[in-house]
């Protein structure tokens, strides 16, 4: 079985949106040039040797426009964890969305951490560089889900975010690998 590329993007961009540091170990790079591209462009360092990656702390972000397309383009798995960095990055950025309808279900989630998006038709227009607060928000899906944590994990104060079993689909222990890199983070019953 091939590394899932996916869940390395997901890691990858985690580590840039929380200004920390996190090697993956058994990527495919050569599976994930669109997104090491978009990375790069952003301001992130990623270091490559062999199958590991490893971002490190590169310093100021910048926006960059991404277009989701099928392989090898921009993966619309890992436009939801990009719309959070692009949160984060002063300056205005564009997502467009061309490999489903609809897929923006996690920008109202977003806005209610504090972040500034706008739908245009197929394009989420990010009004980066707010700085994230902690909220309530509700996963619609299993990319919004890793995306709402990873947002949580960036912003000030505690994020709740419900209906995780849409991460569970697609993540097998998230909260232990977040949680061995640093994380504070945690499950529990809804109750």
């Amino acid at each position: 079985m091939i590394p899932d590329r996916i869940e390395a993007a997901t890691f990858l961009i985690a580590a840039a949106a929380t200004e920390g540091e996190v090697t993956v170990h058994g990527a495919r790079p050569d599976h994930m040039h669109a997104v090491l591209d978009k990375l790069k462009d952003a301001g992130v360092k990623i270091d490559r040797k062999g199958l590991t990656l490893c971002v490190r702390n590169g310093g100021r972000l910048k926006p960059v426009d991404v277009t989701t397309l099928p392989y090898a383009g921009f993966p619309t798995d890992v436009q939801a964890q990009m719309m959070v960095l692009m949160a984060l990055t002063p300056a205005l950025g564009i997502i467009t969305e061309r490999v489903f309808e609809s897929r923006f279900m996690h920008v109202a989630e977003l806005a209610r951490l504090g972040a500034d998006i706008a739908i245009e038709g197929p394009s989420a227009i990010v009004k980066g560089g707010r700085p994230l607060s902690g909220a309530p928000v509700m996963a619609s899906d299993l990319r919004a889900s890793a995306a709402l944590v990873i947002a949580g994990l960036a912003a000030k104060g505690t994020t709740h975010v419900a209906r995780i079993y849409h991460l569970d689909r697609g993540y097998e222990k998230i909260d232990h690998k977040l949680c061995g890199l640093g994380a504070r983070i945690q499950r529990v019953d809804q109750e």
